[in-house]
């Protein structure tokens, strides 16, 4: 029975979620807040799969977020919406349904070469020099968007929208919260898969002493670059979901403040801990929400309290523990691996 627990309690949350957006028991709003936590469930976790399990420091990580968005929105207006610049739709919008998914699998493919191009010069030094590359990344891929005018350039880019009506008209369900749960659930799955395999054993043994693994004969490059390009990828899943939730995407979202918020859920959270991603973005989202109407001022309460919580718990809200760790009971109910 333990074994069936997650997908169980998965399965009644996903139909609680679907059946409260249905029926506008929650108001838009709600599911819009929602929506973000998943999103940013997807992204911190993404993080601290290179920053957390593998020991590096990695600080661009809206880039390759930036490279999912577009990806994902121009795939999608392209083969489903009426737009001024693409012209009429490649293929019926009825198709929409199922062609999502397979954008946001596009998306993650695309992602994770991105990921592997900066991979490929910052894995062959060691010390912090993957933090300066990625920084480096991150403007140029902004800088790149810019200047691309045939995709908005510096305006941005819309019509992503048109897409998720496409979708209701052939079967009217809140198609984005029900994307955005599966991707989310998804995301956790395969993070926990490759953790606990041979592969992800490979990454913290990297973390603990890399030249001792490499003795041992751990592959370290090879652990490297598969690591960052599945945090990549799924940064671009993050970013393909976040733009067709708001509908719109700039550049100026995936600029270096958003790189930080990353790093804040992890760390908040705690380095290696994949719960501890989970609950931090959860409660970044809602402190975000909460501080709303500070506007400019919320950007000085957060990092305060990110300072205090420092001070007071460097390790993080779970260090580097899961909650099974904290308490060993819950083993009873559940297995999840």
């Amino acid at each position: 029975m333990r074994r069936f627990t997650v997908p169980l309690t998965l399965l009644l949350l996903f139909g609680l979620l679907v059946g409260l957006s249905y029926y506008e028991l929650i108001d838009l709003y709600t599911q819009s807040v929602l929506m973000f936590m998943g999103i940013n469930i997807i992204y911190a976790s993404s993080l601290n799969l290179v920053n957390g399990y593998m020991g590096e420091f990695s600080c661009g990580h809206a880039g390759f977020m930036a490279v999912g968005a577009y990806v994902a929105s121009v795939l999608s207006v392209l083969l489903f919406a009426q737009d001024r610049v693409f012209g009429p739709p490649l293929l019926s919008p009825e198709y929409a349904i199922l062609g999502f998914p397979l954008i946001l699998v596009v998306a993650f493919i695309v992602a994770a070469l991105a990921g592997l191009l900066i991979a490929i010069p910052s894995f062959k030094t060691r010390g912090d020099y993957l933090a300066i590359i990625t920084i480096a990344a991150n403007y140029i891929i902004i800088t790149t968007i810019i200047n691309l005018d045939s995709i908005g350039g510096a305006r941005g880019f819309m019509g992503m929208k048109n897409t998720i009506f496409a979708m209701e008209d052939v079967v009217f369900l809140p198609w984005m919260i029900i994307w955005v749960f599966i991707f989310t659930v998804l995301s956790i799955w395969m993070i926990r898969r490759f953790v606990s395999s041979t592969l992800g054993k490979g990454i913290v043994a990297i973390h603990q002493d890399e030249v001792a693994a490499e003795i041992m004969s751990v592959n370290t490059n090879k652990m490297k670059l598969i690591a960052f390009m599945i945090s990549s990828g799924l940064a671009g899943v993050a970013g393909a979901l976040f733009a067709h939730v708001l509908g719109y995407v700039n550049p100026s979202s995936f600029g270096i403040l958003k790189s930080t918020e990353a790093l804040v859920m992890v760390y908040l959270g705690g380095m290696g801990s994949l719960s501890g991603s989970v609950l931090s973005a959860i409660a970044f989202t809602l402190l975000l929400e909460l501080l709303r109407p500070l506007q400019i001022i919320k950007w000085i309460v957060v990092p305060l309290l990110l300072i205090i919580l420092m001070q007071f718990r460097p390790e993080g809200i779970m260090g580097n523990k899961e909650l099974s760790d904290i308490f060993p009971g819950l083993r009873k109910l559940y297995k999840f691996k």
